[in-house]
């Protein structure tokens, strides 16, 4: 396990092991994403938006704007 120590400023070196796992560099940046109370995943923020395209597969069905709307309406609803 790598550690770090925060600097009177707040920052801290990420460990070389760590950046290289991460593929990130000087410039890069990295985003610190809650997974729960006190917890944080550091993610590398690195890869533009086309290398998230087919991440999400296509419905095997289309939706209609109709079906859509009544869905927003009926969870919308459970939300309040």
């Amino acid at each position: 396990m790598s550690t770090a120590t925060i600097t009177s400023k707040g920052q801290i070196t990420i460990p070389a092991i760590v950046r290289n796992m991460l593929g990130v560099e000087a410039g890069d940046r990295v985003e610190f994403v809650q997974v729960e109370h006190g917890r944080f995943e550091l993610v590398a923020a690195t890869q533009s938006v086309t290398a998230l395209k087919g991440l999400v597969r296509k419905p095997a069905l289309p939706v209609t704007v109709a079906a859509m709307n009544k869905a927003i309406v009926t969870h919308g609803a459970k939300a309040r």
